[in-house]
């Protein structure tokens, strides 16, 4: 890590679509394609890999090793559907679990990214797994992903509420020491969610 303590991560999406489902990529499969890219990082003296945008934890697999083969942490960030689940139909305790089983908790931690929190919030339930849960990188937006790829713009949401909504998971949920934002956000929403968090 530098010496001003700036963390670099090199951040990577899944592979085709994230709002669609690759179900043909295996695990094997997903390390052989982000290997290069996870590899270029590392000749580019990265701290992190962060991959979000996630729907299965066969993809997340072959991040993590992949990033593992290379020499660096990872930072594993699902996607969840109002449904409360992935594309891949796993619950977010499950995909967790199951990268967690195959890579011997190799990745750094687990986020959760492109959902507001009100379809966050109650994915983040009871148990020992969900400490492996750190971040946070919301939507903006209320509607659905589906939806907003198909908006031609962008749909800024309420930066005050969902400020408000970042605390109230974090006031929930303690151990939570990374925040952002997703589709919808910038820079004013970042910095409201910054000093409301300052707050509590």
């Amino acid at each position: 890590m530098a010496d001003n303590d700036v963390v670099i991560s090199g951040c990577i999406g899944p592979k085709g679509d994230a709002y669609k489902r690759n179900e043909e990529l295996t695990a094997d499969g997903a390390q052989e394609y982000h290997e290069v890219q996870i590899d270029t990082f590392k000749s580019g003296d990265v701290d992190i890999v962060t991959a979000l945008t996630l729907s299965s934890s066969d993809e997340a697999i072959g991040i993590v090793r992949a990033a593992q083969a290379a020499g660096l942490p990872s930072a594993i960030s699902f996607m969840v559907e109002k449904d409360h689940c992935l594309h891949s139909g796993e619950t977010l305790q499950g995909a967790i679990e199951t990268v967690d089983e195959a890579t011997d908790s190799a990745a750094a931690y687990f986020m959760v990214n492109c959902a507001h929190p009100m379809d966050i919030d109650p994915v983040l339930t009871e148990g020992e797994w969900l400490r492996r849960v750190q971040g946070i990188r919301a939507n903006s937006s209320k509607q659905e992903q589906s939806i907003l790829n198909t908006l031609g713009n962008l749909d800024e949401g309420n930066p005050d509420e969902l400020a408000g909504e970042y605390a109230s998971l974090k006031s929930r949920l303690p151990h939570l020491n990374v925040f952002g934002g997703c589709c919808g956000t910038d820079f004013n929403h970042v910095r409201r969610i910054s000093s409301e968090l300052q707050r509590t």
